[in-house]
């Protein structure tokens, strides 16, 4: 189970790398979002969230952070314009967070 929650961070990343690549603007604002937004979302995941954690939370505050990163890569890919794909994610990222924290891992 774990493993798929590693992959569905990846896929998040790899969305919000999307997104920003695809952004309405110029090459280099497209360029500043599509590497810049999973930048920031990997920092702060290794801030907050993944298991060694330089500021570690409880589980319940993990998984609702979890929530939160697939959430905006699921809008990023819906705003993207690719709104299958955007609510798979969606729905796939809920079940295997919500899985994963009644698992207790």
């Amino acid at each position: 189970m774990l493993l798929i929650l590693f992959l569905i961070e990846l896929a998040a990343l790899f969305s919000l790398g999307y997104w920003g690549f695809h952004f309405n603007r110029g090459w280099i604002v497209r360029f500043a979002l599509g590497i810049g937004a999973p930048l920031v979302i990997a920092v702060f995941w290794g801030l907050f969230i993944a298991p060694k954690a330089t500021y570690p939370v409880t589980i319940p505050v993990r998984h609702l952070l979890q929530i939160a990163v697939f959430s905006l890569a699921s809008l990023a890919l819906y705003t993207s314009g690719q709104k299958t794909i955007a609510v798979g994610f969606f729905v796939v990222a809920w079940i295997v967070v919500l899985l994963v924290y009644l698992m207790k891992l």
